[in-house]
């Protein structure tokens, strides 16, 4: 019979021989298969063969055979009933014997090649890899080598910070070796940058902790001369400026209608940023407003005060009182993260405006201690329903950011705030020198070299800190179109490299197109 579709208009329909196997044998009653195992004949075309004496089978043709039937063919051995119970060897069974024989040993040595080959395939992927190795180091020795001679500072510095990265001690000699020929306090601004990032690699290299600033090599200044060199860096680029009068300018909208007015300034350093918002308010229709200030405290601004809080309350009273403004003002001798509800004087009836100027990076986060002040310190900020919280923060991403990350992000950030000193302080000027060194140098060093709790400066791009506020359950503050046109106006006085962008409720000052202050506000 052949095996093919009959005409369906005659009702028929024959099955292949191998599905007329499954379907000979009757299922239970559970749907279960009561057919046999089947073992597969080594005939060709044969199809598969019930291991019993008495199997059915089926030719080539697909006709049914019966082995039972088959045993009046002596011929055919593998349908003798002796062949069958294995109770007669034969010449041919011999023959097969010494086949099978064969087959097995032409098995075992095709494993054995198998298994050499595979031994052989193994080493010499190995060898390969070894080469491959070889090759990756001598083309990254091949780079640096080239990067030396066509003087590229900034490849060499990013591959000595790989180096250390990746423990590569030889490499790291011979590339700090180089890059102390390459870089200078008085050169251009990638050099005078190398210069303390080269620093901080070596510190990094040679100590940890506390003492990292000691390797620095600058001398701490004179009180008196780091307040001056404060100032300097004030009046040559507009960064501090910015963030001033934009923090001013929320806070002044905000309190507007407000007789008696409260600030909490978290790091109040000389008290400048006051010393404007006073005298707007000294103007306001109907008299001024009464002002609180409560000033938080560091050891840094004190160094640089070279006394406590209280030269700053005298100097902004003096100031209030020149302009007949109401005024008195609260020391919080603390740090930012130390600070709780009862270091901050809260009186009622006081309208609320709470200041973070440049120094919520400082403020340890999940990533270095389960306690957290950063977030914590805003869930406290919060709890006292404040009519306006400011922001002003550098754009940049030195906290949780792998090393190498956070080396390359410090590099490209203090390049364009070096670049932009350039162009206002010569660069044989030695005030220029003293400003980036004890006002930007101990930050960058601070950055590359610490660690854990001893590295201070943690710099988050804004839209993490965006998320933060949101967290603790603040919703971003407008910002007002009449200070955008002021900011505006001031940036006119210095270099046009310098941009302004407003961007989703927030303010970006920037050198070049590239964002290095941001500004906002929240309630």
């Amino acid at each position: 019979m052949n095996h093919k579709n009959l005409d369906a208009s005659n009702g028929f329909y024959c099955k292949p021989t191998q599905d007329l196997i499954v379907h000979c044998y009757p299922q239970d009653s559970q749907g279960l298969d009561l057919h046999p195992s089947f073992d597969y004949s080594t005939q060709k075309n044969s199809l598969p063969v019930q291991s019993s004496p008495s199997t059915i089978s089926f030719s080539p043709n697909g006709s049914p055979i019966s082995q039972l039937d088959s045993q009046s063919n002596p011929s055919d051995s593998r349908h003798s009933p002796d062949d069958a119970y294995g109770s007669h060897i034969s010449v041919s069974s011999v023959t097969d014997d010494v086949d099978d024989l064969r087959n097995t040993l032409r098995e075992w040595e095709s494993m054995m090649l198998e298994l050499d080959s595979d031994m052989a395939d193994s080493y010499g992927s190995t060898i390969h890899g070894d080469k491959n190795q070889a090759s990756v180091e001598h083309q990254k020795l091949k780079e640096m080598t080239e990067a030396i001679q066509r003087g590229d500072l900034k490849q060499v510095l990013v591959g000595c910070a790989k180096a250390i990265s990746d423990n590569d001690m030889p490499t790291t000699e011979w590339l700090i070796a180089e890059l102390r020929q390459m870089v200078s306090v008085c050169g251009d601004p990638v050099q005078r940058l190398g210069a303390y990032m080269l620093e901080g690699l070596v510190a990094r290299l040679a100590s940890s902790g506390s003492s990292i600033y000691k390797a620095l090599r600058c001398k701490e200044p004179a009180s008196a001369e780091l307040l001056s060199h404060m100032h300097s860096l004030y009046e040559a680029c507009p960064y501090f400026k910015f963030g001033y009068m934009s923090a001013n300018s929320a806070i002044a909208d905000a309190l507007k209608d407000d007789n008696r007015i409260h600030i909490i300034d978290f790091q109040i350093s000389q008290g400048t940023q006051w010393l404007s918002l006073i005298k707007a308010l000294a103007s306001r229709t109907g008299g001024p407003p009464h002002i609180r200030i409560t000033g938080i405290d560091d050891s840094v601004s004190a160094y640089a005060r070279n006394g406590g809080l209280q030269l700053v309350g005298q100097r902004l009273s003096h100031f209030a009182k020149l302009w007949n403004v109401p005024f008195e003002f609260h020391a919080g001798a603390m740090f930012g993260s130390n600070a709780e509800l009862e270091n901050l004087t809260l009186t009622p009836g006081e309208a609320l405006a709470v200041n973070f100027p440049l120094m919520l990076h400082h403020m340890p986060d999940e990533s270095v201690s389960t306690h957290n002040h950063r977030d914590r310190l805003l869930r406290l900020v919060k709890s006292l329903s404040p009519k306006v919280v400011t922001l002003v923060e550098q754009e940049a991403n030195t906290n949780t950011a792998p090393f190498v990350q956070r080396f390359i992000e410090t590099l490209n950030y203090y390049t364009a705030i070096f670049e932009s000193i350039d162009v206002k302080l010569p660069r044989e000027d030695k005030e220029r020198i003293n400003v980036e060194q004890h006002c930007l140098a101990r930050d960058v060093v601070n950055i590359i070299a610490c660690e854990g709790v001893e590295r201070i400066e943690r710099h988050e791009l804004l839209g993490k800190w965006r998320s933060r506020f949101m967290m603790a359950g603040f919703t971003p503050y407008p910002l007002s179109p009449v200070f955008n046109a002021t900011i505006k106006a001031v940036l006119e006085n210095y270099n046009e490299k310098y941009t302004l962008e407003e961007k989703d409720g927030a303010l970006y000052l920037g050198w070049k197109n590239k964002a290095l202050v941001a500004s906002c506000a929240w309630q």
